[in-house]
């Protein structure tokens, strides 16, 4: 493999030839060329967007305010659509490959931005250096695990998996690999949460009693299609198949796509998986089990859409998940202090929420003293990822952190969906004990051809 300066240096010169051949100017502001004490091209990161939706596109932008980067290529199944951002989620204007490729040459001032459908295309370019991917859940590891064994560092969205036996898949191949990755669990860059963990691990609110967590309730329509449930033609621009890629075959219809694919088995786990890939991440951390996880669920309960609904995820749920020392944590879609993490301790309480730390009584709200338990610290998630790879620092969000948490929601819903009054689980061997139905619920099928090997 080329080496990274190497191959930006070739990128480069790709891009002004490129622009010659198609008989317009190439256009490079002296940022781009390293003037003006800007970091010179050959010393940045390349990187490619892998899924420029709605998501996508907005953490793409730290990347293209980062002066140590150069986004060169953008991926996605879409051309361009407006059917991203008709409902909840309301953004203005189109999303999709055009639509990134747009922004990116707009923020650079150039044409040089690359576009391509199929990620392999991206994988395979020797000038690239690392890869954004924020496809649907159900691509992550197809997709992580193919730029790892390419070589290219890799920032990914979570949820981490589709299924457990995916994550452990994906940890062990990134492990191998040897490249840098960061999960987008950012809260693992937000002092809110990285002080309630502090807090927790040197018993500032005394022994625990429990932990409650508040993730989200709802099948909500992000897109404003969830009542076009209807078989419909594939609209223009978007590569279907594709979009399904391992996942089972199914009639397009425009209630199945953009964000509202978080209903879906198929594609994802709800609202247990989204923000539980947050918030449970949180405990584990506050925990110090970042490499383990608990060994009992219990409590579970569920409403589930109507017979035949398209959506399958549980929009209520609640369930609780025992340590092996004894701690209790407490999950619901709705708790009264809202979404976030209430740490009950002897001695106080800490509810900690994006953009929110509050401890009562207020009295033990003091600086951690000398000698106390300090945790990373990443004060920007994004450009802490690029700190890793141009300096060899540890990231905050590594993979297999990300495979432990989101392990927790996937055997939540896999007891929910199997109504269990209890399941147990070993995370040392990271198997399911005496229960042969959750068992094989730990892995599932790709269609064909697509395969996890």
């Amino acid at each position: 493999m080329s080496s990274p300066t190497t191959s930006r240096r070739r990128f480069f010169q790709h891009c002004t030839a490129a622009g010659a051949a198609l008989g317009f100017p190439t256009i490079i502001p002296s940022s781009a060329l390293g003037k003006d004490g800007a970091v010179a091209p050959s010393n940045r990161t390349t990187l490619a967007l892998i899924g420029c939706g709605g998501r996508g596109t907005d953490v793409v932008k730290n990347f293209l305010n980062d002066e140590r980067v150069q986004v060169i290529a953008v991926c996605d199944v879409e051309r361009e659509s407006d059917r991203y951002n008709k409902g909840i989620i309301k953004k203005a204007g189109t999303l999709g490959r055009e639509p990134a490729k747009r922004l990116v040459d707009q923020t650079y001032g150039t044409k040089g931005c690359a576009v391509h459908e199929d990620f392999r295309e991206v994988l395979a370019r020797a000038d690239v250096d690392a890869v954004q991917i924020a496809t649907p859940d159900h691509w992550h590891a197809l997709q992580a695990v193919a730029a790892a064994r390419a070589k290219k560092h890799i920032y990914c969205e979570k949820p981490l998996s589709l299924t457990i036996a995916q994550g452990r898949f994906m940890s062990d191949v990134v492990r191998q690999s040897g490249v840098v990755w960061q999960t987008g669990s950012q809260q693992r860059s937000d002092v809110h949460f990285r002080m309630a963990a502090e807090y927790v691990r040197n018993g500032k609110i005394g022994k625990l009693k429990q932990i409650r967590v508040g993730l989200a309730s709802d099948n909500r329509d992000n897109n404003g299609c969830a009542s076009q449930t209807e078989p419909a033609p594939v609209p223009e621009g978007l590569n279907y198949d594709m979009w399904l890629g391992p996942a089972p075959e199914a009639p397009f219809c425009p209630a199945r796509l953009h964000s509202n694919w978080r209903w879906f088995f198929d594609y994802s786990g709800g609202n247990i998986t989204d923000f539980g890939a947050h918030h449970l991440d949180i405990v584990q951390w506050a925990l110090g089990m970042d490499e383990s996880g608990p060994v009992e669920f219990f409590d579970l309960s569920a409403e589930w859409p109507a017979p035949g609904s398209l959506y399958n995820t549980a929009p209520k749920f609640a369930f609780a998940y025992r340590y092996a020392d004894g701690t209790t944590v407490r999950v619901k879609d709705k708790q009264e202090f809202g979404a976030g993490i209430a740490f009950e301790g002897e001695l106080g309480t800490i509810i900690s929420a994006r953009g929110k730390l509050d401890i009562k009584p207020a009295e033990l709200r003091k600086p951690l003293a000398e000698g106390d338990v300090r945790l990373y610290e990443s004060k920007d998630h994004f450009r802490n990822f690029i700190d890793a790879i141009q300096n060899g620092a540890k990231t905050a969000a590594p993979i297999e952190y990300a495979h432990r948490s989101i392990t927790i929601a996937h055997l939540a819903n896999i007891a929910l969906r199997l109504h269990r009054e209890k399941l147990r689980w070993d995370p040392a061997t990271e198997q399911i004990i005496d229960d042969a139905d959750a068992t094989a619920m730990l892995t599932r099928p790709m269609r064909g051809p697509w395969k996890l090997v």
